[in-house]
């Protein structure tokens, strides 16, 4: 899988541009203007970054994703279970869940996407 890894920074301008899609550039600078207190180049500044990095385009002024948030949260996610976990997936839930308790329907939904996923 390619590197789809983004800073927080770079997530959260991202979440933004996820969230409204397609939308006008000067709609982009509003809302991080609204959002982080950026000034218009800032907003630009990124926005040229994430472009050369293939993750945003802006064609005609209007900005939209080139790489969709559940890649890259799948992304990020993999990598946390390799690098922290041995790629262990049981190990993982075992320290995500760390005591708590999960409901009926949180159970049934785990074993549905387990079976889901299962190696036939």
């Amino acid at each position: 899988m390619e590197n789809l890894k983004l800073c927080e920074s770079d997530f959260r301008f991202m979440s933004v541009i996820w969230k409204h899609e397609p939308l006008s550039s000067s709609r982009l600078v509003e809302l991080c203007a609204a959002e982080f207190g950026w000034k218009k180049s800032t907003t630009y500044t990124m926005l040229k970054k994430l472009s050369e990095k293939g993750f945003a385009q802006n064609l005609d002024t209007v900005v939209s994703s080139r790489i969709p948030k559940d890649a890259v949260c799948a992304y990020e996610s993999e990598r946390v279970v390799e690098q922290n976990f041995d790629g262990s997936l049981p190990k993982f839930l075992v320290s995500f869940l760390g005591g708590k308790t999960i409901s009926e329907k949180e159970a049934q939904e785990l074993k549905r996407l387990i079976d889901a996923h299962r190696e036939v």
